[in-house]
């Protein structure tokens, strides 16, 4: 008797959940956001066994050591270091950031508050497209015609000038035209529009309150900008700036044509270096032995560590913004 009445309470709440769809929807968005965090975890998993062989020979050293030698021959053994890796990769991701974060900012503020109705739109479409282009169309173009231009008018001059005064601006390899610096600059461009469409759309969630009080109050639309505006929207454009930092790290095509691939931590941003993604992209499918295979899922796996620390430090950044009042001012 009470296993009959349990067996119908179940199959009274069971109804009641399926009865309008929402357990069945929960049940499916449920599944969807397992099977991203099983990705996570597979693409964890896979890195750290396929990089067992280099733990195993290298150790933690691995991370600390600058040679590269994929070939074993009588004289020298093969022998792996993930630092011009790891170097490359955060120095022109560092590059990116600074010079594309205050100008996609300052494009995204403008199309929120400051362009003119008959230019939004346009300008909007072309932000977007400039973040919809392939990154092996902005390698070709570094190739093609930045990276001469840059290496004719800029990097030589700047060598000879800054040779006594700023040694890490100033380097005999400039003729190459491939290296930290200007792999850094391609990278910031690529990632220009994508930090701008993000700032420009927080920006025009903002409520119009926010901006009529100040104006009230008699402020300028300056002040209207900058002091309620954008402290309102400063978790979205954090977050648009670290997604921006996400892609700089993880971009192999361009980093690949520009940077210079030479696995070698540089002694000058002009120098040729390398990256994580494009070491790993350029040498994978051409590896020499098993331990030089399993070198390079390490170095996937350090970049993938990166990839998280960076944006655990980026949830980090958004909480402490969001901490005060909607909208607040700190001294």
């Amino acid at each position: 008797m009470i296993r009959a009445q349990t067996a119908t309470s179940l199959r009274e709440r069971l109804a009641q959940r399926t009865q309008h769809g929402d357990g069945i929807f929960w049940g499916v968005t449920l599944f969807f956001a397992l099977v991203v965090i099983a990705l996570v975890v597979a693409i964890g998993w896979v890195t750290w066994s396929d990089s067992a062989t280099a733990r195993e020979r290298f150790g933690l050293g691995f991370f600390t050591s600058t040679e590269w030698n994929p070939v074993e021959t009588e004289v020298s053994a093969e022998s792996f270091g993930a630092m011009p890796a790891i170097v490359g990769t955060l120095v022109s991701s560092i590059i990116a950031l600074l010079l594309a974060g205050p100008i996609a900012i300052g494009i995204g503020i403008f199309l929120a508050e400051l362009c003119p109705q008959s230019l939004r739109m346009p300008l909007s479409f072309m932000v977007e497209l400039l973040a919809a282009i392939p990154s092996v169309i902005y390698g070709v173009w570094g190739v093609m015609v930045f990276a001469p231009f840059f290496t004719q008018n800029v990097a030589m001059p700047l060598s000879e000038s800054m040779r006594e005064i700023v040694p890490w601006l100033s380097s005999n390899q400039v003729a190459a035209g491939r290296g930290l610096l200007i792999a850094g600059i391609i990278l910031a461009i690529m990632i220009l529009p994508t930090i701008a469409a993000i700032t420009r759309d927080v920006l025009t969630l903002v409520p119009n309150t926010q901006r009529e009080v100040m104006l009230a109050l008699g402020a300028t639309k300056w002040e209207v900008i900058w002091l309620a505006v954008v402290p309102y929207a400063r978790a979205g454009i954090v977050g648009g700036v670290m997604l921006g930092l996400g892609r700089a790290l993880g971009e192999t095509m361009a980093a690949t044509m520009l940077v210079g691939n030479r696995p070698q931590v540089p002694a000058s941003l002009l120098e040729p270096a390398t990256t994580a993604a494009s070491l790993v992209a350029s040498e994978l499918v051409n590896a020499q032995s098993i331990l030089h295979e399993s070198a390079l899922v390490l170095i996937a796996l350090a970049l993938f560590v990166i990839t998280l620390i960076l944006n655990l430090i980026a949830r980090l950044l958004i909480w402490i913004v969001n901490r005060g009042p909607v909208g607040s001012v700190r001294a």
